[in-house]
């Protein structure tokens, strides 16, 4: 377990292997824990790194004095969370690869910082938070977030009892997720939601320059899979790739295609298997 002081507190984060650089992101409600095999195969090639956004995982919450705890949890703010990461690591430009929510801050890192980015893998991503699930929109709703924590015993069980079940195939994920959920706060939960639900960021990809790949699962039922079709509205460069056996969760449905994509990707965007420094 590593981690830095920020000027928002502490950020946790974990690297594995050796060679050129990669960020992996999580979504709404994960962690670190969500790339564990995934930085296990990618590590062979990559020197990978994963970040847990303030207030998930085992990155620190809102510190007092540090700013509005809306603005905390905002997409922008995650945004400016990566590139001090990179200036503490003295990391110039690298890959992201960005599951929904993290895929969402990546596709905004590249807009803001388009020379700090080689490649950006969004992953079940909304482009337009419109194409959230209705249960993730009523999260963003300050009344029914409160009503979720003071039952919030429940709502775990819920999670990891049936609704984890509907969104990922892998039998290891329900205990992930309710790992993930034991650190949540309140504020994290409603506000880094809230944000991404009313984020659109279609107009702004029109002006960006780097290779993007677009994974979407035809059975995801937390984000719109078709919200691919957005993603090429606004940036009709992208790859996409469709798993038509996976949902949300792509890189644990159906692990082995995620790899290849990724790979052939990766590989694409350094010019090589990665290897060297």
């Amino acid at each position: 377990m590593s981690s830095i002081i920020t000027r928002q507190g502490l950020l946790h984060y974990e690297v594995l292997g050796r060679g050129k650089p990669l960020i992996f992101l999580h979504g709404w409600l994960g962690s670190y824990r969500i790339w564990r095999e995934s930085l296990l195969h990618f590590s062979k090639h990559y020197r990978c790194y994963t970040i847990d956004f303030w207030g998930f995982g085992d990155s620190g919450e809102h510190q007092p004095g540090s700013g509005d705890e809306r603005e905390i949890y905002r997409v922008e703010n995650f945004v400016d969370m990566i590139a001090e990461f990179m200036d503490r690591m003295g990391m110039r430009s690298v890959p992201l690869v960005g599951h929904s929510m993290g895929g969402t801050t990546s596709l905004r890192f590249a807009v803001k910082y388009p020379s700090r980015v080689r490649g950006v893998t969004v992953i079940g991503s909304p482009v337009n938070g419109k194409s959230l699930a209705g249960l993730l929109k009523l999260a963003g709703m300050p009344l029914y977030a409160q009503l979720v924590f003071r039952f919030f015993g429940v709502f775990r069980w819920f999670m990891r009892s049936y609704y984890s079940k509907r969104i990922s195939t892998d039998p290891d994920f329900p205990a992930i997720m309710d790992e993930d959920l034991r650190s949540l706060s309140l504020q994290s939960f409603l506000w880094s939601i809230n944000d991404l639900h009313h984020l659109n960021l279609v107009d702004q990809l029109h002006a960006m320059r780097v290779p993007v790949l677009g994974m979407y699962g035809d059975k995801d039922i937390i984000v719109d899979p078709y919200e691919w079709q957005t993603l090429l509205k606004g940036y009709d460069g992208a790859r996409i790739a469709r798993f038509p056996d996976a949902g949300h969760f792509i890189m644990l449905d159906d692990p082995l295609r995620f790899r290849k994509e990724l790979g052939d990707f990766l590989a694409d965007v350094y010019g090589s298997n990665g290897e060297g420094n």
